[in-house]
């Protein structure tokens, strides 16, 4: 009886020991299990704040400049024109005796074909292109590459020489366009995004090069060059180089606020951070006349003979500054003399424009129209006056 009774005491306790260990797997294994699970989700979340942190950044990346470059750009157009051009062979004095020009011909003056680039944009879905007079107005033939690849050869429809803007048309239809802006209200400091066809890298990859900057100036009155006038310019430090010429200057919205022309270089050959675009409220108003007619109606008179200002006038005369011309002629019956101008008379300004000196009265008064009224205000006796006159057509 009693070795029963120990029998039964060691089956107890071998069960015990059993269900002791039976349960302390089970509880391993479920430890194990929310560890595991626990680990699943750190890593989960943790790759997951990656993925977040990559879209953050690939957000980032998309900002205004970016989304305005993508919008502008499909109506960028690379221009490559074919001038015929006189030029004076060197050898050609050794010819001016009738003698040799029998036998080789009149070699004093010849013309050969030289090939330029530029930049332009479209403006309108049927294909008229805005570019810069010095660009394609004296072409001879006008190739325009598109952002897809495709050239089309393009008609000159007008250019004018003194403000250096031209209008070409393509032909077709639905092409992309951009959209002008309003450079009068154009704000010192703003983001400013020249785009365009520099060192003709159009051809590479048909696509346009693009620089960014800010507007640093506005109203830049600038000397004349090639009997080209510059007058209300605007300054960027956006960078425009060689083939840049006739592209849009954009801001952050995307709308035209000027034409890329000049580049300032203090004497070195490529940009140092003074670049130059005619106002697209000037371009909007040359290429509607332009359209209409295909030339710009300057057909005026204005019958005055002027000189700037130097120390010496401007010390007779008590001026503390030598800005300003003065007029030296008035002709009988012209516009100058109904307006009641006189003989030792100071031009200050006409209009919105401030004069400087003769480049600058003339460029200004190729601002306006035949048969427009203007006001100038004159220094007469160190009194300011203001002169109404009306440009009448020439006699």
């Amino acid at each position: 009886m009693k070795q029963r009774k120990n029998i039964l005491f060691v089956v107890l306790i071998a069960a015990l020991l059993i269900l002791v260990i039976f349960q302390f797997t089970h509880d391993d294994e479920n430890i194990t299990s929310s560890q595991s699970k626990t680990d699943a989700k750190i890593k989960t979340a943790f790759y997951q704040d990656i993925n977040n942190a990559n879209d953050d950044i690939t957000r980032s990346r998309r900002n205004i400049i970016t989304e305005t470059v993508k919008k502008v750009s499909p109506a960028v157009v690379g221009i490559n024109v074919i001038e015929i051009q006189q030029y004076r062979d060197p050898l050609g004095s050794f010819f001016d005796d009738p003698f040799f020009r029998q036998f080789f011909g009149d070699r004093r003056s010849r013309t050969r074909e030289v090939k330029e680039l530029g930049s332009g944009y479209i403006i309108s879905p049927e294909g008229y292109i805005v570019t810069n007079d010095h660009v394609a107005g004296n072409a001879s033939r006008i190739t325009v590459t598109l952002t897809d690849g495709i050239s089309y050869d393009a008609e000159l429809i007008g250019s004018d020489p003194v403000s250096d803007i031209a209008l070409l048309k393509i032909d077709g239809d639905n092409f992309p366009y951009v959209e002008p802006g309003n450079s009068d209200e154009i704000i010192i400091g703003e983001w400013a995004i020249a785009l365009g066809n520099p060192f003709g890298l159009f051809e590479v990859n048909d696509k346009p090069t693009v620089t960014v900057g800010v507007i640093s100036a506005t109203g830049m009155n600038l000397e004349p060059i090639n009997d080209r006038y510059y007058l209300n310019m605007i300054q960027t430090d956006a960078a425009i180089n060689g083939g840049n010429s006739g592209g849009p200057l954009v801001n952050s919205l995307g709308e035209v606020i000027g034409m890329n022309t000049l580049i300032f270089t203090a004497g070195s050959q490529g940009n140092i951070g003074l670049s130059f675009a005619i106002p697209i409220n000037k371009v909007k108003s040359i290429i509607e006349e332009l359209k209409d007619k295909g030339k710009i109606d300057r057909n005026f008179e204005i019958g005055m003979r002027i000189q700037s200002i130097d120390e010496s006038i401007a010390k007779y005369y008590n001026l503390d500054r030598t800005k300003g011309v003065i007029i030296t002629k008035i002709y009988p019956g012209t516009p100058s003399d109904k307006a009641g101008l006189q003989v030792g008379d100071i031009i200050l300004k006409i209009n919105e424009f401030q004069i400087n000196n003769d480049n600058t009265i003339f460029g200004v008064f190729y601002e306006f129209r035949t048969g427009q009224e203007i006001d100038i205000v004159i220094l007469r006796d160190e009194e300011e006056l203001h002169k109404k006159m009306i440009l009448e057509p020439t006699r």
